[in-house]
């Protein structure tokens, strides 16, 4: 099963992420956003971190979740390429492990400003999937 398709927009770009369940497709859209991040480099799992979320709504748990890995790649200068994610309910679980960018090691890709409400889509039931856009 692929991970993720792009999606092309106007302005945008986006990702259309899947897998065997909600949690699988929510790791596949982060997967997916660092590729866009890094044009695909190859990034090493130096650095763990964890992040816990709640939200009303999976819809929601999305954006906050791809936002909180934005704001740690803007504002720490990180990259990652591994991460272990559990959603039940409205609550989400993760470790993550990457590294901070070095442009000697990782390429310089698309920088995405925000993630967008615009065709967001949590589909929670077979087949798995989940779509958001990027503002570039």
């Amino acid at each position: 099963m692929k991970k993720y398709d792009l999606i092309e927009h106007t302005a945008d770009v986006g990702i259309k992420a899947y897998g065997k369940n909600v949690s699988e497709a929510f790791k596949n859209a982060a997967v997916g956003m660092f590729d866009i991040i890094t044009d695909n480099s190859k990034i090493n799992g130096i650095g763990q971190y964890e992040i816990q979320l709640n939200a009303p709504d999976l819809e929601q748990l999305l954006v906050d979740w791809l936002s909180e890995l934005l704001f740690l790649n803007s504002a720490k200068n990180l990259v990652f390429g591994t991460f272990n994610v559990t959603v039940s309910n409205t609550n989400l679980k993760a470790q993550i492990f990457g590294d901070e960018f070095d442009i000697s090691k990782h390429k310089k890709g698309t920088e995405i400003k925000a993630v967008t409400y615009h065709m967001l889509k949590v589909h929670n039931k077979e087949p798995f999937y989940v779509q958001v856009l990027f503002d570039i």
